[in-house]
């Protein structure tokens, strides 16, 4: 069995808590509030940053030069093209440039990007691969499920058309098909490892999701 067959239908019971979060179910139904969609940008363009560096970290570890290109490239989508879109984001919602810059890392953030930083520049190119594809994976599958039950005028369209489109899933399927080669070379010890940074990647993206829903900070620290 392939690695990335096995490794989804392992989280499987947390892709669908996640796709069933309020958070993506109000985001389809365009009902999600202002507010809570602007808290969910800001920290997304922070964190966008530090997947850039752990992608780029990633390419610098890569066994193959096609892989090196393969996230060299994921680096700079990640930070330019995607803080570009988040940049008209934060225009749509009125959030100023001085309201981004003042906005710290919320803890649901900061325990995201420092376990990515962390296992870059730690671990082996196999786990930090695992590490990095719940990001890519869970969002394509959530904005596919999200195109297909999205009003009509969803104010989020824009956000949904991004991760539901062709550009977005072809790049899934190509660091889909890397991890599978990788993983075929892989010793047991390793692949376990591997089992280990995808499942705790999956549970920061529900973390950050439900983080983004609640508005919160570092809890009995905010004042």
């Amino acid at each position: 069995m392939h690695f990335s067959k096995d490794v989804w239908q392992r989280n499987l019971d947390l892709y669908q808590k996640t796709l069933n979060h309020p958070f993506n179910q109000e985001l389809a139904k365009g009902t999600l509030k202002k507010e809570v969609f602007s808290h969910y940008v800001i920290q997304d363009a922070h964190y966008l940053l530090a997947y850039g560096r752990a992608l780029a970290v990633c390419a610098a570890k890569a066994f193959e030069a096609e892989d090196v290109i393969q996230f060299a490239e994921g680096a700079k989508i990640a930070i330019v093209v995607e803080r570009s879109l988040h940049d008209g984001f934060m225009q749509d919602f009125g959030i100023t440039h001085k309201q981004f810059e003042n906005t710290p890392l919320t803890l649901a953030c900061h325990h995201y990007t420092s376990f990515l930083t962390a296992t870059a520049w730690s671990e082996s190119y196999p786990v930090i691969l695992a590490a990095l594809l719940p990001c890519y994976w869970i969002y394509a599958e959530v904005g596919k499920d999200i195109v297909n039950n999205s009003v009509e005028n969803n104010p989020y369209q824009a956000w949904v058309d991004t991760y539901s489109g062709e550009e977005f899933h072809t790049a899934v399927q190509q660091v889909i098909a890397t991890i599978d080669k990788v993983a075929a070379k892989c010793d047991p010890d390793t692949l376990e490892k591997m089992h280990q940074a995808y499942t705790r990647g999956a549970e920061l993206e529900w973390l950050f999701w439900d983080s983004a829903y609640h508005q919160q900070g570092w809890s009995g620290l905010d004042h």
